[in-house]
């Protein structure tokens, strides 16, 4: 194993919220965002963390919000050194893995955009002929291309599963206006990365954003298009009619699934080949996307 898992971060003083990935510490008008090295399937983090998995993610989304120049987001920084950290911060964990961001009103939604019929849309499709209540074609076959890009909003949950909503609920819950604005830019981002992606040889079935509201008006926040948010195959290896091979978390999802664990109780353990080998799925899905080796 190249380094061991950067599992939490510390930064004396500060208030910090910890999600299942992100440490968010809070300096007042501005976040520390911190992408440990945790990973998390079936709302359980898994024990032990990916190796430098944090940074891929950050540099990752790096990539995407400097490529997406039409849209606002909120990255000020990716150097922590730029707010004022207590003496004792650990600079060196930290390298590659933080970003400074602007702090924003979070939409409380998450924005998923399905390019292809897979993960819960497909059991959807299967027993109802519909993903999220938006019929579909008859006949369709797992991970094949939808006709057009569906908007699937959910619920973001601070623990456990996200949950779907209708369009309908999230426009009742936000207002219609913010609403149609999330869909239009949410499905604009999804192709354009998309169409960007697959010239690089991966397929971006689907994805979710997350937007903030600054001075009243949208941003994109987060993370963007990353092997965590995103489904990824490879495109070269792609045959609908059954799953594909990934570029992200999936693969840690397929091995619980071959193990006896209840998905109620503590998850097992992440053997040693499973670890090496989700990493070099992520800095693959990097370079594979920019070009380059993933460096910070």
């Amino acid at each position: 194993m190249t380094s061991s898992a950067f599992t939490e971060s510390s930064l004396t003083g500060i208030p910090v919220k910890r999600g299942k990935v992100r440490d968010v510490y809070d300096f007042g008008d501005r976040l520390l965002f911190v992408a440990t090295d945790r990973i998390s399937a079936f709302d359980w983090i898994l024990a032990p963390g990916i190796p430098d998995k944090g940074r891929v993610l950050t540099q990752i989304s790096r990539f995407w919000f400097e490529r997406f120049t039409t849209i606002s987001n909120h990255l000020l920084s990716m150097d922590p050194a730029d707010l004022p950290l207590p003496d004792d911060a650990d600079l060196e964990a930290l390298r590659g893995r933080c970003m400074v961001v602007r702090k924003t009103e979070v939409v409380p939604f998450e924005c998923v955009v399905r390019g292809y019929l897979s993960g819960s849309g497909w059991k959807d499709y299967q027993a109802t002929g519909a993903v999220c209540g938006i019929d579909l074609p008859a006949g369709l076959k797992q991970s094949d291309q939808l006709p057009e890009p569906l908007f699937t909003p959910a619920t973001k949950a601070e623990s456990g599963h996200d949950e779907n909503v209708s369009f309908e609920v999230m426009s009742q819950a936000i207002g219609q206006e913010l609403a149609d604005s999330l869909r239009e830019k949410s499905i604009q981002i999804y192709q354009q990365g998309s169409e960007y992606a697959r010239e690089r040889g991966i397929i971006l079935a689907d994805t979710k954003f997350e937007f903030g509201l600054l001075d009243g008006s949208p941003i994109l926040i987060d993370e963007v298009l990353t092997p965590d948010s995103s489904r990824f195959w490879p495109a070269e290896t792609y045959q609908p009619g059954g799953a594909q091979p990934s570029l992200d978390k999936q693969f840690v999802r397929d091995w619980l699934e071959t193990t006896d664990w209840d998905k109620d109780s503590t998850p097992p353990v992440l053997p040693d080949p499973i670890v090496e080998k989700t990493r070099e799925k992520y800095f693959e899905a990097y370079k594979m996307l920019t070009g380059e080796e993933c460096t910070w």
